[in-house]
């Protein structure tokens, strides 16, 4: 599986973001996927991950209620919506996938696209 994110950009604080991941491989619908982030001088943090069926899903904290993770398999598409943005969230969110069941903890995943930036102006 190949990732490739995108939709990011320069936002004021509150203001609302929709990142995409297109996904290339005929196996798309097996995958978890998964949106992590990662700000500078710091670790690799889980944000959202959505089930191969799209059925389930599950939110780190610090997004809970303000975020949304969808995907369309027809389009081997994975989206986050990101609202009521804060400056702490600016950071490069970057989309993986895995088999299975969701996970948490970026070393899970087997597959890594190469991120979108995100910064949230005060």
């Amino acid at each position: 599986v190949q990732l490739q994110a995108s939709g990011g950009g320069l936002v004021q604080a509150g203001g609302s973001l929709r990142l995409s991941c297109a996904a290339s491989g005929r196996t798309f619908s097996r995958y978890v996927m998964g949106w992590f982030r990662q700000a500078p001088g710091k670790e690799r943090e889980f944000v959202a991950a959505i089930s191969w069926s799209g059925g389930t899903t599950r939110y780190a904290d610090f997004v809970k209620g303000r975020s949304t993770v969808s995907r369309d398999i027809a389009k081997n598409m994975v989206y986050l919506q990101l609202n009521s943005l804060k400056p702490e969230d600016s950071a490069v969110y970057l989309c993986a996938a895995r088999e299975f069941s969701i996970a948490t903890v970026p070393g899970s995943y087997a597959y890594w696209g190469q991120g979108t930036q995100v910064t949230v102006s005060s």
